[in-house]
């Protein structure tokens, strides 16, 4: 496991990265440079009066006249622009007001302290590996993993070395998904290793058994429409059950699972309070629980300039051709990096995501989600955000540039490269937790194979577990992709720190409060088509916070994601949104007061 520092004093590093700027920037060719600017006539208040771009603090660090600044020619132009004679010296100040800005972000994400990064113990606790994600790399029988192929993959994870990756072994043909991307560095927001998320539960907890438990009701529920939740008796199961359950940390109303919380998002932080790190703070998003189960942002069409974008998806047939996983041998073949050799029937007419196994088919493929959302926004004529410098404007309105939607696509479309950066940082580097995928493996092994891996028994005892066996003759999950999950480890959620960067995004750039009008829902006798919704008013915030936890969500009905996987990603994905704009708001030339909107925990803040 990567060790990280946990202090917020400099580590013997950072003394040593500061020494070398300093001693850099104090260079005898530097200090020649600065005399002879000064010998020429330009005195110290005069160069600032007249270059006020170039700070007092960029000229004493050296800055000016160093070899950042790059030439002699950079030294004449200055000192002409100090004498008035030089017709290019908007432009010298532009360049510098360019490096001073992203000096400063630089500085400012420099000073945000790393966080504890506390795993749950997991790894280390057990030799054999049963708790931590080995799929790709070649396994035994019982689905244990070859050490000598878990040593490959931890050295090169260690070592970080890009020759010890490509000595990693693997037992298949799939490859390991890009391991190396999180050891990327971002231009923009906060260093990965600066964002904390709690530790995901242990492997025996009755919090990994309620996640369970909730999974294989997933998997037994795909082919039931969302407006049924209230009239059938298998969902009235289920909600019976995952009230049972002390460990389940699914939304709740007045404590109780209920057909309108069932299978919706919440969100994780850790308690700012437990400096450990390991106190997890739960959240239902604002606007989750309100009308229909899926966000108004995924049924409607997108207008795309002169072209509509229909909100209509392709859908996975129903019933168990389109179940996955459930033989052992091919579960068994998958863990080792090979193909079921199964694909997905789809059904040959488009509809509106009308049952979990619909949201599950988008959630696995993707599509227009938050991009759509800024589409339909601007279709709607959804107001800005009341910060925009713009609307107050007598004389200007915003573009491409800034504070406008082109200005938001390009950030929109940044950031889930950024996010992903981040939570991959988790899954390779600090979590590495077990696949759902590998967990009912262990299940399955205890019960046929006579195995004694530390499974909760509120899993043996559960009525899911007895309904699957019954359903699928099998105690493996159930997966609606033939394939499985995507080699890298559950936590964090990937999609869901791509759902938190978006969503985060699109509230502060749009009016959260704003009530979308003439709302929609599938029509129940026939899913090619929408009906008016009269219930409550929903707004952007709540719709966007809807469109992010559905999309994390349906991976857990696909099978391959824990819920605490996409709550802890949602959270994960918001802290590098805010890092983003924190950063872009360095370069604005308007008069612009921040950012401020709703973060999933419902507090209003200010960026």
């Amino acid at each position: 496991m990567q060790s990280e520092h946990n202090s917020s004093q400099p580590s013997q590093e950072d003394t040593q990265t500061q020494n070398e700027a300093t001693n850099f920037q104090s260079r005898s060719g530097e200090k020649k440079r600065s005399r002879r600017f000064w010998r020429n006539g330009v005195s110290r208040r005069s160069f600032l009066n007249h270059a006020s771009l170039f700070t007092a603090t960029s000229f004493v660090t050296g800055i000016v006249g160093s070899s950042f600044s790059s030439s002699k020619g950079d030294v004449v132009q200055a000192r002409e622009i100090a004498q008035g004679r030089n017709r290019n010296s908007s432009y010298i100040r532009f360049r510098q007001q360019a490096f001073q800005v992203r000096l400063q972000a630089a500085q400012n994400n420099r000073q945000i302290d790393i966080p504890p990064h506390p795993t749950n113990g997991d790894e280390e606790r057990y030799p054999n590996k049963i708790a931590t994600d080995t799929r790709g790399l070649p396994h035994d029988q019982k689905g244990e993993v070859d050490q000598r192929a878990y040593n490959s993959l931890i050295k090169a994870l260690t070592t970080q070395n890009p020759d010890d990756y490509e000595r990693i072994i693997l037992g298949g043909t799939r490859k390991l998904v890009n391991p190396q991307g999180p050891l990327a560095i971002s231009l923009e927001g906060i260093n990965a290793s600066q964002i904390a998320v709690p530790p995901p539960p242990t492997l025996d907890s009755a919090e990994q058994a309620a996640e369970a438990i909730e999974l294989y009701w997933q998997a037994l529920l795909r082919d039931v429409p969302f407006h049924q939740f209230a009239q059938d008796p298998n969902v009235a199961a289920a909600i019976a059950e995952l009230n049972s359950l002390p460990g389940f940390r699914g939304p709740k109303q007045n404590g109780f699972v209920t057909p309108q919380t069932l299978f919706r998002g919440s969100v994780i932080y850790t308690d700012e309070r437990d400096r450990s790190g390991r106190t997890t703070k739960y959240f239902t998003p604002p606007g989750v629980l309100d009308g229909p189960h899926i966000s108004q942002f995924l049924l409607r069409e997108i207008p795309y300039n002169t072209q509509v974008i229909s909100p209509l998806i392709r859908t996975a047939l129903a019933g168990r051709e389109n179940d996955f996983l459930t033989n052992y041998n091919e579960w068994l073949t998958v863990q080792n990096g090979g193909s079921s050799g199964k694909a997905i029937k789809y059904d040959p007419t488009r509809r509106f995501i009308f049952t979990v196994r619909d949201l599950s088919e988008l959630s696995h493929i993707g599509g227009a989600l938050f991009f759509g959302a800024l589409l339909i926004l601007s279709g709607i004529g959804a107001p800005l955000n009341p910060g925009n410098p713009y609307i107050n404007s007598k004389t200007q309105v915003g573009s491409a540039a800034t504070f406008a939607p082109g200005h938001f696509q390009a950030l929109l479309n940044l950031a889930p490269s950024r996010a992903i950066r981040a939570s991959y940082w988790q899954k390779f580097y600090v979590h590495r937790r077990l696949r759902p995928e590998a967990y009912g493996g262990l299940v399955h092994n205890n019960i046929v194979n006579g195995t004694n891996y530390p499974i909760n028994s509120q899993v043996f005892n559960s009525t899911a577990l007895a309904r699957t066996f019954s359903t699928f003759g099998t105690y493996l999950l159930p997966h609606a992709y033939p394939e499985g999950a995507p080699f890298h480890s559950s936590y964090t959620g990937g999609a869901a720190s791509i759902a938190g960067v978006q969503a985060t995004l699109l509230k502060a750039f749009f009016d959260e409060n704003f009530i979308i009008p003439n709302p929609v829902e599938p029509d129940p006798n026939d899913p090619t088509k929408l009906i008016p919704y009269n219930g409550a008013p929903l707004t952007v915030g709540g719709e966007l916070n809807k469109l992010a936890t559905n999309y994390y969500i349906g991976r857990g009905h696909g099978g391959i994601h824990w819920r605490s996987d996409g709550a802890a990603g949602l959270a994960l994905g918001e802290e590098v949104a805010i890092s983003i704009l924190r950063d872009e708001r360095l370069g604005y030339n308007e008069r612009f007061n921040g950012f401020t909107f709703t973060k999933f925990d419902g507090r209003r803040v200010t960026v």
